[in-house]
């Protein structure tokens, strides 16, 4: 209340004159408050030594003890190495979903269009548990369809599971299959947003279909392309945990353990908190510089989230 009383003038009136909105907008924000800000509080045990009977604030402090600790560990540089190669990995697929999305747009029979579209986005609709287990069924080495089709052709079987160097491309390349044609629902509507005239007069000019790609749908989607890729920056480093946790053994923790399974080991497995919290911390701290330097150079396009 104090806050809408500093408000001024116009302010206030247009609060006034849209009320149902912000209610609309309340449980949103009650959420958010709740659940995303709220939990801050609990950064405070990154810097300290946190104990559950003293809770924490009874907790003593012991600074950056804890990142320290991180940085100094012989597994520091695996594990930031491992995060950053799958990372950088996903994100050379970032056009998949864009060149997925033209593809369609210009499917002109209508049937076709929709089985097309039915196809490619039913693999999102598959639990993580579902898509490990047809992973570890397809690529086993003796039983796995891929193997067999390798044995059939005169080739040796792979044991792509437990070969760290498999890892990274099985991980990424079936993340890819499974989301791909989601990700591109965004892009079609902003393709059905393109005013047609653009088309037929390109058309009436002698364009071909692939300068009217080039020269009008992919500037079309520009906007909506900057934007989605800022937000995937902004979880750069948020590396999905439960997939990789299923799909780890012991012969391919090489490559990988990253830092979301060590925070879950050390976190939840072995009730260091504060030192999880420190590298959950550092973690997240990444992506939020990073999230800010992609939206300012994004914004001398024109086009950012703020």
């Amino acid at each position: 209340m104090k806050a809408f009383a500093m408000m001024k003038g116009p302010t206030r009136k247009q609060v006034i004159k849209n009320w149902q909105l912000y209610v609309f907008l309340l449980p949103a924000f009650i959420y958010f408050l709740i659940f995303h800000y709220a939990p801050m509080y609990g950064l405070q045990i990154a810097f300290k030594n946190y104990m559950a009977n003293r809770g924490i604030w009874g907790s003593p402090w012991v600074g950056f003890v804890h990142f320290e600790r991180f940085f100094n560990s012989y597994y520091f540089w695996t594990l930031l190495k491992n995060t950053l190669l799958i990372s950088l990995y996903q994100l050379s697929l970032f056009p998949v979903p864009i060149l997925i999305a033209l593809s369609i747009n210009e499917v002109r029979k209508a049937r076709f269009k929709r089985f097309v579209q039915m196809v490619t986005y039913m693999p999102h609709f598959i639990s993580v548990v579902v898509m490990v287990g047809m992973i570890l069924a397809f690529l086993s080495p003796t039983t796995g369809i891929v193997n067999n089709v390798i044995r059939y052709f005169g080739g040796e079987s792979i044991p792509f599971m437990t070969e760290p160097g498999w890892f990274k491309s099985i991980y990424v390349l079936s993340g890819e299959w499974q989301n791909a044609g989601w990700g591109t629902i965004i892009y079609l509507a902003a393709l059905s947003g393109i005013n047609p005239e653009l088309h037929e007069a390109a058309q009436i000019d002698g364009a071909s279909r692939f300068q009217r790609i080039r020269h009008i749908n992919i500037p079309g989607i520009l906007p909506t392309v900057i934007i989605l890729f800022i937000l995937n920056m902004g979880s750069f480093m948020g590396i999905g945990f439960e997939k990789i946790y299923l799909m780890q053994n012991p012969l391919n923790m090489e490559a990988s353990d990253v830092i979301q399974t060590h925070v879950y080991r050390n976190g939840l497995l072995q009730a260091q908190y504060s030192y999880s919290s420190a590298i959950g911390l550092f973690n997240n701290l990444i992506n939020f510089v990073i999230l800010l330097t992609f939206n300012r150079i994004a914004r001398r396009t024109g086009t950012s989230l703020w």
